[in-house]
């Protein structure tokens, strides 16, 4: 009650500074973590975690895909994977897309797609865990984490016990959602996660016929952005094609520069490191 989860300078002795991070597997070896969150579901964590990652592996670069939600998984959706995940001497095999994507997420464990996780929350987050240490990533230049909504189990367990370099916070123009992320972006500044920047999805919509911007929530004024102390590094608008092509698993055939910015931003961080 009342921890602020810096343990580097606390002097209590509730063992929490004793926790250590996950070591990976011998088959593997992971560059750099960015974790994909945001306080409030449904705000497109998931969408930015894919086409960030279908970006950065257009760049060049080694990616991998762990979904962390594992109550509500939709990178298996996302990626039209619909083959199931299996063990190869003692280590979970990861489904490899068409860009050479890593993906490991839980419809890939299970009998159904629609079959429900009805589990206490210290087992999710030991799937999680499991996920980071046990799946064989081999050579990742960045494995991304599409988080579970909130500031719960999976959110600390992953703070504390994997090396996470960076998150990107996704919110939307509504004022219910920017209060909500605050806690998110609250919780990783006490608990020493750098905020790599924002991603603003659902900004506005374009008509087909003029082109022009309409805001739908009303709010194009992006200055109620500089509340958060971060920069907004993408602003993805609402758009039926995409919309198509993750509804179809095709997320890969996407080439919009929605995300060009931040996938450029963490490559920065990558070099800095």
């Amino acid at each position: 009650m009342g921890c602020n989860h810096d343990c580097a300078n606390c002097h209590s002795n509730c063992g929490s500074s004793e926790i250590e991070k996950l070591k990976l597997n011998d088959r593997s070896s992971i560059k750099h973590i960015v974790g994909v969150l945001s306080g409030k579901g449904g705000v497109g964590k998931s969408l930015v975690t894919s086409l960030l990652a279908v970006k950065l592996s257009k760049m060049g670069l080694n990616v991998g895909v762990l979904d962390a939600d594992i109550t509500g998984p939709s990178m298996a959706k996302s990626f039209g994977i619909f083959d199931k995940a299996y063990q190869q001497d003692d280590l979970i095999l990861p489904y490899i897309t068409k860009l050479g994507i890593k993906v490991i997420s839980t419809n890939m464990l299970l009998a159904n797609d629609d079959d429900p996780i009805i589990w206490r929350g210290s087992l999710i987050s030991n799937l999680v865990q499991q996920y980071y240490k046990d799946v064989r990533w081999e050579e990742l230049d960045v494995l991304l984490i599409d988080m579970p909504p909130g500031t719960g189990d999976v959110t600390l367990t992953t703070f504390q016990q994997i090396p996470v370099d960076g998150i990107v916070i996704v919110t939307t123009p509504q004022e219910l959602v920017s209060m909500i992320v605050k806690k998110s972006i609250n919780m990783a500044d006490q608990m020493g996660v750098p905020v790599v920047g924002l991603v603003e999805n659902m900004s506005y919509v374009v008509c087909p016929n003029c082109q022009e911007r309409i805001y739908i929530y009303g709010n194009k004024d992006t200055d109620y952005l500089s509340q958060f102390g971060y920069p907004c590094l993408s602003k993805i608008p609402f758009d039926g094609r995409l919309t198509k092509l993750v509804d179809n698993g095709e997320v890969e055939d996407f080439n919009l520069d929605y995300v060009d910015d931040l996938a450029k931003k963490i490559i920065e961080d990558m070099e800095d490191k």
